[in-house]
């Protein structure tokens, strides 16, 4: 296992994945949110680097609770 993977998968980092561009519009209308109303997250984050995130990628990142597991989505900006 590379240093990469490591931080991709250590328990205490939730998972991040770059959302697919043909999932942009299903989310933003179930949110109905437009793109600039999303939470930011920098194209610098370790995260967003490690999975090779550039600026204007939605970033999905799942966080497990011990009763449900909970979804927010970013916007990568620079």
């Amino acid at each position: 296992m590379g240093l990469a993977d490591f931080r991709l998968s250590h328990f205490l980092v939730p998972k991040h994945e770059i959302l697919a561009k043909s999932k942009h519009e299903e989310l933003l209308s179930s949110l109905k949110v437009d793109m600039q109303k999303l939470p930011k997250i920098k194209v610098s984050d370790p995260q967003v680097k490690l999975l090779g995130g550039k600026v204007g990628d939605v970033i999905k990142i799942t966080r497990n609770d011990p009763t449900k597991e909970n979804v927010y989505y970013r916007l990568v900006v620079k």
